[in-house]
């Protein structure tokens, strides 16, 4: 008779598991992806040298984008990161901040206003130092399901010896929504 209850309980634990999982999967699954998209593409920027003559570069630019907030879905969080490269030149940027966009049809214009750091390596000297992004862009919605194409333009604003560099850059590419 012990061995009976042993097997009845086990099945009832094993039955209220089952039924557990298939009960919480579907908003369990929710929280592995939150809403948002992805966005890598390519870029071309305009910079000023510690001397002021300006320099072209071209490189690539990507973006994770966070919608966290149901009641305010016109507001999210960026990661912004890029890399441009010119000879004896190489550039990195990594960005956080908050996004405003709103959706108007297949269009989706957007602003944002982040901070970061930028690492400029250039010959032998590396120098790491606070930058500001200030810009915007539109994604519009693409006959395939979830992507976007994206149009993209930044102002970077940066303070390196003594002297504030004001960049562009402008980047297009493809968009992952989900």
């Amino acid at each position: 008779m012990a061995g009976e209850e042993q097997f009845v309980s086990k099945t009832a634990a094993a039955v209220l598991s089952l039924l557990a999982l298939t009960l919480l999967s579907k908003p369990m699954s929710a929280q592995i992806l939150p809403r948002g998209n992805v966005y890598a593409g390519v870029s071309y920027g305009q910079f000023t040298d510690v001397v002021p003559p300006r320099l072209s570069f071209r490189g690539w630019n990507g973006s994770a984008e966070d919608l966290p907030f149901t009641r305010f879905s016109h507001l999210g969080f960026v990661l912004d990161a890029s890399g441009y490269y010119r000879s004896g030149v190489t550039e990195y940027n990594a960005f956080l901040g908050p996004r405003l966009s709103v959706n108007y049809g297949k269009w989706r214009p957007f602003v944002h206003a982040m901070g970061g750091i930028q690492r400029l390596k250039s010959s032998d000297n590396i120098s790491n130092h606070i930058a500001i992004d200030i810009g915007g862009g539109a994604d519009y919605k693409l006959w395939f399901k979830n992507f976007s194409w994206r149009l993209q333009a930044d102002y970077v604003r940066t303070h390196y010896l003594h002297a504030y560099q004001n960049d562009y850059r402008a980047s297009t590419g493809i968009v992952w929504r989900f």
